[in-house]
């Protein structure tokens, strides 16, 4: 109660609120100032300790002073400079070793024993300013009263400095500056209780000038404050900016400029929430490039380079309002369309759909891309963002394989479709071990005298509940997952294992993937199983297609120069659909041609068809490599090959694939069959 009269009745009221003013002000700014420390290192925070040491000494100091010539009595008063800068000066110092230990955390208590100091400090502050207040009158002073100002104010300056660095009540900036003051102001009021003026003469008054020395006060203050305060402004706005930076950068595509992945989820979800509010629909449309890929394998990943930024430039410019475009990996971009009728969708399409028609302009060299597009509605096709973005890739796969359109809209069958292929490469994972595969064999024969040259191997899955699966089904999926290393390779093994039973030397015809050039040391691999099925090399052939020379030509050439090094044959199959062309033929010496059997098919009664057999075996023949014509299905056929000079055929007429058993002769076989050629005069002879 004593503390309360005093504050009351012995001290000028507006004054007063002038000093809390100030303490509160000055508080605030302190602890902003300490945030910045507590985020910094090194000298950085040194320095920021340093201006919050000094925010929180100024506004001590000017809180003091005020507060003082608050205080009314009788007597004349004056100020001693050297304590009074003394005091400012032991403020500073005392608040700014007291951050640094509330930061250090070096030992337990880190933070309160730093608050301690800073109490000190506060105390220090005030009875070393007491030093310089000079009355013409008897001060006497109550310890009791010193003491507990100093133990107060101890006190809150520990509990404010732990809420500031290891908050006690939750992250709030309000609450250690609400303990500051109350140090402050605690140590102050209380100090001021502890004494009692007996004045030796009587002061006239002197109102004005204490106001007006109070308010000079409070401009130095403010100045030391407001500078600490322009210091964080520009610090924030310095840290603003750079983390604006940095998010655009975070945000941003570098090499087309466009919105990276993150940044088209982030507005993707804007999207989806304003139409979940409104009558309009979205549109999410995911867009990869037909022939990226060609590109870069015929040009250079920098060619590669240059088409990815025209097509971030064109798709940036063709944008209009609801429109957006992100590239979000590789050479896949996603766009993103609010509208409310299907015209403003369709128009937006045909803007994409021109963009990527264009020719792209390399060097020298213009590139025909174009683009696959598929498109997935919301609500229409789905309601969560994951799921229409696989909605569009479904659509997108679509379109990409369906070569009549470069759009291609979200249909429902599609996610029936995906579900299949998923469900199909997962019993594939298991079916090599689970016995589900098996070799069949078709023969190969002579088109001039019918005699047996060798078998074709011929991979098959049957499924224990969808029956036989057909290689055009499995055989992409293999690859897709690259089950096909470990397939292809039990495929090449129980094949050379087979041919070693032959009753005769024949050839066995293997076909190779072009995912099997991927394999680190494939001649190394066939080399192995050639010795271990103890089959000779010449009597493997390998047969490969065009679409192995696609991805690496130079690489596929070693790997095949590598393979017929050790005596094995090489042939080239489906020749002439396709990437067939003349430079295959002229970079490696083949062993054999296989002439597509959709030409033998049709060479009856379509004269293009007869016009490229007669090619290719005009061309096989000039070059010295035999020809084999697959799909060989009539003896008319049969005999059309035969005058026109074709080495080998193979088909339905002349055999049907089947299992070893009923196709492979073994060396128990020692009678042979002669199976009449249906009418055409010519016998074909197998064991």
């Amino acid at each position: 109660m004593r503390v309360v009269s005093c504050l009351v009745t012995e001290h000028n009221p507006w004054l007063v609120l002038l000093a809390v003013f100030v303490c509160i002000a000055g508080s605030w700014v302190t602890f902003r100032l300490f945030r910045q420390a507590e985020a910094r290192g090194g000298w950085p925070r040194a320095g920021w300790i340093f201006l919050a040491a000094q925010a929180a000494g100024s506004s001590i100091w000017c809180t003091h002073f005020i507060a003082v010539i608050a205080y009314e009595h009788d007597a004349p008063v004056t100020f001693d400079p050297t304590f009074t800068m003394i005091s400012l000066l032991v403020a500073v110092a005392g608040c700014a070793y007291g951050f640094w230990l509330s930061l250090s955390f070096r030992f337990p208590l880190a933070a309160e024993i730093g608050g301690g100091v800073v109490g000190i400090a506060i105390s220090a502050m005030h009875y070393s300013g007491m030093l310089a207040y000079r009355v013409d009158g008897l001060i006497e002073w109550n310890t009791d009263y010193v003491l507990a100002s100093i133990a107060l104010s101890v006190l809150f300056g520990a509990i404010a400095m732990r809420q500031a660095a290891k908050p006690l009540w939750g992250e709030t900036k309000y609450v250690p500056v609400g303990f500051f003051v109350l140090a402050v102001a605690s140590l102050h009021f209380t100090g001021m209780t502890a004494i009692s003026v007996t004045p030796f003469s009587t002061a006239t008054d002197n109102t004005a000038s204490s106001t007006l020395a109070a308010f000079a006060v409070v401009g130095v203050g403010m100045l030391v404050l407001g500078a600490g305060v322009i210091s964080y402004l520009i610090d924030e706005q310095t840290s603003q900016e750079a983390f604006d930076r940095l998010q655009k950068l975070a945000l941003t595509d570098s090499l087309t400029g466009l919105p990276n992945r993150a940044s088209a989820i982030e507005h993707l979800d804007r999207a989806l929430e304003q139409a979940h509010y409104t009558a309009a629909k979205v549109a999410i449309i995911g867009i990869d490039l037909d022939r990226f890929k060609e590109i870069n394998d015929l040009r250079g990943h920098q060619a590669g380079d240059t088409a990815l930024a025209t097509i971030g430039f064109r798709l940036g410019h063709l944008l209009q309002d609801s429109e957006f475009a992100a590239r979000i990996g590789g050479d896949e971009f996603m766009c993103v369309k609010r509208f409310v009728d299907r015209h403003q969708l369709d128009n937006f399409l045909t803007r994409l759909e021109e963009a990527f028609s264009q020719p792209l302009r390399i060097g020298n060299v213009d590139f025909a891309a174009g683009a696959s597009l598929g498109v997935a509605l919301y609500p229409d096709d789905g309601h969560d963002r994951q799921v229409l973005i696989s909605n569009a890739d479904l659509a997108m796969y679509r379109a990409k394989s369906d070569i009549t359109r470069a759009v291609c809209f979200y249909e429902p069958q599609m996610d029936k479709a995906a579900r299949e292929h998923h469900a199909l490469a997962s019993d594939l994972s298991h079916a090599l071990e689970l016995g589900q595969l098996e070799l069949h064999y078709q023969v190969q024969k002579s088109a001039q005298s019918g005699d047996v040259l060798g078998y074709e191997a011929l991979l098959r899955w049957s499924h224990p509940s969808r029956g036989p699966i057909s290689p055009a089904v499995f055989i992409p999926i293999a690859e897709e997952t690259g089950l096909i290393l470990a397939i292809g390779e039990w495929v090449l093994r129980t094949a050379c294992r087979d041919a070693g039973k032959l009753g005769k030397p024949h050839k066995i015809a293997v076909n190779l993937s072009p995912v099997q050039f991927v394999h680190n040391d494939l001649a190394g691999l066939i080399r192995d199983i050639l010795v271990e099925t103890a089959l000779s090399p010449s009597r493997l052939e390998l047969e490969i297609t065009e679409s192995t020379f696609i991805a690496d030509k130079a690489r596929a050439l070693h790997v095949l120069r590598q393979i017929k090094a050790l005596g094995v044959k090489i042939s080239i199959d489906d020749f002439g659909v396709g990437y067939s062309s003349f430079d295959t033929l002229r970079s490696f010496p083949f062993d054999k041609i296989k002439l597509d059997g959709s030409f033998t098919r049709e060479m009856e009664r379509n004269a293009q068809a007869m016009a490229i057999v007669r090619s290719v075996l005009a061309l096989g023949q000039s070059l010295g490599i035999p020809v084999l014509a697959e799909g060989v299905e009539t003896a008319a056929q049969l005999q059309i090959l035969r005058v026109e000079g074709c080495h080998e055929a193979q088909g339905y007429y002349l055999g049907r694939p089947g299992p070893k058993e009923n196709i492979l002769p073994t060396a128990a076989d020692q009678l042979q069959k002669v199976i009449p050629n249906r009418g055409t005069g010519l016998s074909v002879s197998t064991a």
